[in-house]
């Protein structure tokens, strides 16, 4: 009889008494565990926070290989002169604006053509396309 509780009833006793007070919830969650919650938003892209987060993840990275090397004997980097020439060359820092003009320009410039093309069809001289694409996106903005 003794051995029946030591056997069944103590463990599913102990299994209802950690789960009424969330400690079943916790089991396995270490020091490097992923929680749930929703992680913080980013930042909008290329704005002055973005920008500042990229450069600070970049020095990271950059100091961490000037740590390894000094570490193998080698001299150190200048991690300020590197991170800003890392800066220079990463194409995500370019002003996204500037990827979204290229992209609306293109696309403006498709419909000037095809404008052109059905003014063709009804007899009406062509429009200059450069001049009309610059309009138009002077009327946009």
């Amino acid at each position: 009889m003794i051995w029946i509780v030591v056997l069944v009833i103590a463990p599913l006793a102990a299994v209802l008494f950690a789960g009424a007070f969330g400690l079943l919830d916790q089991l396995g969650r270490g020091g490097l565990f992923m929680d749930d919650r929703p992680a913080r938003p980013q930042p909008v892209a290329n704005s002055p926070a973005a920008i500042a987060e990229r450069k600070d993840d970049i020095r990271q990275l950059v100091q961490a290989r000037s740590d390894r090397r000094r570490a193998r004997g080698e001299s150190p980097l200048d991690v300020d002169a590197e991170v800003e020439r890392l800066m220079e060359l990463d194409p995500s820092a370019a002003p996204e604006e500037d990827q979204q003009d290229a992209a609306l320009r293109a696309e403006v410039r498709q419909l000037v053509i095809a404008r052109n093309e059905r003014r063709a069809g009804r007899g009406q001289p062509p429009l200059d396309v450069e001049a009309e694409v610059d309009r138009q996106l002077r009327d946009l903005a």
